[in-house]
């Protein structure tokens, strides 16, 4: 036993003995016994106060897109949980470690419909539609018990965002506290037998082909140690990107793929929700191999030929080690493939890749790239290159505008001594503004890219194309983003030329402070990226 603490107390030393070390959210009456207990440890919890709750939800979003390690935010019941729930979405398709802690009303009007202060129906189901596993606390004494498990659920498997429900009451009475219990929960073992089908299958093929996506983070030694034994071009979307280095020969874009993907023999999905077999099509064929940690994904598209249910380093590594030496009798040359790629975009989305060639060559290997929802993120998803895990971060299918600001910030606070670039339009920009004055108050050089064009640009174009030019509903009033940014404390300037980019940048990191770089472009001049990105029917 610890000794008599309050549920509050005990909240935040189950933080600490999960190793965290920093929580993002915002105070309120449901909370302060929970903010009393941080602040008795503000020297070993370092509180990322915002000013929305969507701005915290989306830092810890980002602190876990970022370093892999479980992100916390706090917020209030009703209204304030409402708040995070984009990013908890964002956080659920992404299969981010983001734990959520809330209260609820006074514990005698739970579910009651009294009108409490931030009363909302049904909270608890809210809760378990947005996450991988939700509970409520009802006596101090749990708190570490129901702390352990969040943790478990979190980090064990698919990692995935839980939430705590503790009652005010809970937070702020004085019990006995029992000790709890930290640990890292063991993954399931690579089926030796598994291993040994796969190693075979991918020994006899002609045209193997490897997808990774954000369950392989980690796995990236043991990824190109399995391309470079099969020869096999290694492939992803967004939640991949950076796990086999752009530079690398077998490295290739998923949207230069399509001639790969039609002539493989067999796929190897690792830690991937392998969507191509939707999208693109498979048939009798196409053999396919998935490592996955969630035994959900295995049937969800196609019963694969085989399924290993394991962590994806683990398991990567062990079918590489199988086929050390094999001899390969067909390779292509996927450099040569992707050097005629890069020349096509190069071209055709030359607007979008001017800028985006001009911000690769300011930001060091390691920097990290957060994208929001504009068109030059659009053109970053057709080919951005990158060089290590972690540093592209990406909203996945959940594609939720708005996020790219304060997921950057989440990102700078993990990773402080890294250089941290959020791509943004005018539009979703707007969102988490007022997330510049948390930049400013708490030292977070993030370097937002504005791309300004009086639009929320991808309504507009679809407008355009599709619907007969009837506007509606596109056009932006927008304040002067460099007052604005400057009006917080906050370096910005204005440039109009992707040759401008580099010295902008170099200014902004100079300083290690916040800065926003505006950009002023007119939308109709972006070529159409749709075509690349819009899923096409490939196989059968």
């Amino acid at each position: 036993m610890r000794g008599r603490q309050t549920g509050g107390e005990a909240l935040a030393d189950g933080l600490l003995r999960w190793n965290v070390d920093t929580v993002f959210g915002l105070p309120g009456v449901h909370l302060d016994h929970f903010f009393d207990a941080l602040y008795g440890r503000r020297d070993r919890i370092r509180l990322y106060h915002t000013r929305h709750e969507q701005g915290a939800a989306y830092m810890a979003f980002g602190y876990a897109a970022a370093t892999g390690r479980p992100g916390v935010f706090t917020v209030v019941p009703g209204p304030g949980l409402l708040n995070s729930g984009a990013a908890l979405a964002t956080a659920y398709a992404c299969s981010a470690p983001v734990l959520c802690l809330t209260t609820t009303v006074s514990w005698p009007m739970v579910d009651r419909q009294y009108g409490a202060l931030h009363e909302i129906p049904d909270q608890s189901g809210l809760l378990r539609g947005l996450t991988k596993w939700s509970a409520r606390v009802e006596h101090p004494a749990a708190v570490p018990e129901y702390l352990d498990e969040a943790f478990r659920q979190m980090t064990g498997g698919r990692p995935r965002p839980v939430a705590l429900e503790l009652p005010p009451e809970v937070l702020g009475q004085v019990a006995p506290m029992p000790d709890g219990r930290a640990g890292a929960v063991a993954s399931p073992a690579p089926d030796e037998d598994l291993i040994e089908e796969a190693a075979k299958r991918l020994a006899r093929a002609k045209s193997p082909v490897i997808v990774v996506g954000g369950g392989a983070q980690h796995a990236g030694e043991a990824v190109r140690r399995l391309a470079e034994a099969v020869q096999a071009p290694v492939i992803s979307r967004l939640m991949g990107r950076g796990i086999l280095s752009s530079r690398h020969d077998l490295s290739l874009p998923a949207c230069a793929a399509g001639d790969v993907w039609k002539n493989a023999d067999v796929v190897v999905g690792i830690g991937t929700r392998l969507q191509q077999l939707r999208e693109w099509g498979a048939d009798d064929e196409l053999a396919v191999v998935r490592i996955d940690l969630d035994p959900a994904e295995m049937h969800r598209v196609k019963a694969p030929t085989v399924g290993i249910v394991a962590d994806a380093a683990d398991a990567t590594a062990a079918l590489a080690d199988r086929l050390r030496g094999i001899e390969v009798t067909v390779r292509s040359n996927y450099a040569a493939v992707k050097a005629a790629f890069r020349e096509e975009i190069a071209k055709t989305l030359a607007p979008q890749m001017a800028w985006l060639e001009a911000l690769r060559a300011a930001m060091p290997d390691d920097g990290v790239i957060v994208e929001d929802l504009t068109q030059v993120s659009y053109g970053a998803r057709v080919d951005f290159p990158v060089y290590t895990p972690r540093s592209y971060l990406s909203s996945g299918y959940q594609g939720t505008l708005g996020c790219g600001f304060a997921t950057a910030l989440g990102a700078q606070a993990a990773l402080p001594g890294r250089k941290v670039v959020a791509i943004c339009g005018d539009g979703g920009f707007m969102y988490n503004v007022q997330e510049l004055a948390t930049a400013a108050q708490h030292g977070l050089g993030v370097v937002a890219l504005v791309f300004n064009d009086g639009y929320f640009g991808n309504v507009r174009v679809i407008q355009k194309r599709w619907y007969g030019e009837r506007y509606i509903g596109a056009t932006l009033e927008n304040p002067d983003f460099c007052a604005l940014a400057r009006s917080f404390g906050v370096q910005a300037e204005r440039i109009t030329e992707p040759r401008e980019l580099p010295d902008a940048l170099e200014r902004a990191f100079a300083s290690a402070a916040a800065a926003v770089i505006e950009i002023p472009f007119d939308i109709d001049d972006m070529p159409w990226v749709w075509d690349y990105l819009i899923p096409r029917r490939l196989r059968p």
